[in-house]
């Protein structure tokens, strides 16, 4: 499983389709902190909520890189459980190194306040995971093996992150229909630091918001050639 995973690593940054989510980022961090610099907690709870959907686009790339006839043929060689898995890895570690990058970059451009950096930088990498994971899963459920085409997958990306922010908004009717994404960045800004009750509360709702979806999704992919 684990040359599976090189394997797809190898193909999507060689293929080039790593560029394009490279360029977004990118563009995301510079309108976040070209106006100067903020507290930690507050920049990075923004960065993770801004850069959910490019985290998500770029998941799904990294996991249609591969040709449908090579990922049936990993299927059977490895298995149905080991190949999707190998498929989440190769997509969750393109996002961590995002985020890695997401963290040190606003250093270089002073984008981020001293007083209280440790902690803000702590609050910070925790929004950015909470962020990884259901990123890798909507791309995962947007992704040629479940939906079929490309088409649908664009859809399902694009719906997905739409209900991120609408049902993520404050008063909304929803919001556990979705990842606490929105959740978090208004509990970063709203409190330096935030109770331990609140970022519990927030780390439960993402840890069963992404069991459910990733069991769906490998549900689908058993329902699924």
């Amino acid at each position: 499983m684990t040359a599976l995973v090189r394997m797809r690593l190898a193909a999507f940054v060689r293929g080039g389709r790593a560029l394009a989510p490279l360029i977004a980022v990118l563009v995301v961090l510079g309108v976040i902190y070209g106006g100067g610099a903020s507290p930690a907690s507050v920049a990075y709870g923004y960065s993770a909520a801004a850069l959910f959907p490019v985290l998500a686009w770029q998941s799904k790339l990294a996991l249609d890189t591969e040709p449908d006839v090579q990922r049936r043929l990993a299927r059977t060689a490895v298995g149905a459980r080991r190949e999707a898995v190998a498929g989440l890895l190769a997509a969750v570690l393109p996002a961590l190194a995002v985020c890695a990058a997401a963290m040190l970059a606003p250093w270089l451009v002073g984008g981020i306040e001293t007083g209280g950096a440790l902690t803000g930088s702590l609050l910070g990498a925790l929004a950015h995971l909470l962020a990884v994971v259901p990123a890798v899963a909507v791309g995962a459920l947007a992704s040629r093996a479940v939906t079929g085409g490309v088409r649908n997958g664009v859809a399902v990306l694009v719906v997905a992150a739409v209900l991120v922010v609408v049902l993520g908004l404050q008063g909304s009717i929803a919001p556990w229909l979705v990842p606490p994404i929105m959740a978090t960045a208004r509990a970063l800004n709203d409190a330096d630091p935030p109770p331990a009750s609140t970022l519990l509360l927030i780390t439960g709702w993402a840890a069963l918001w992404c069991a459910v979806t990733l069991g769906g999704y490998g549900w689908l992919r058993r329902t699924r050639a």
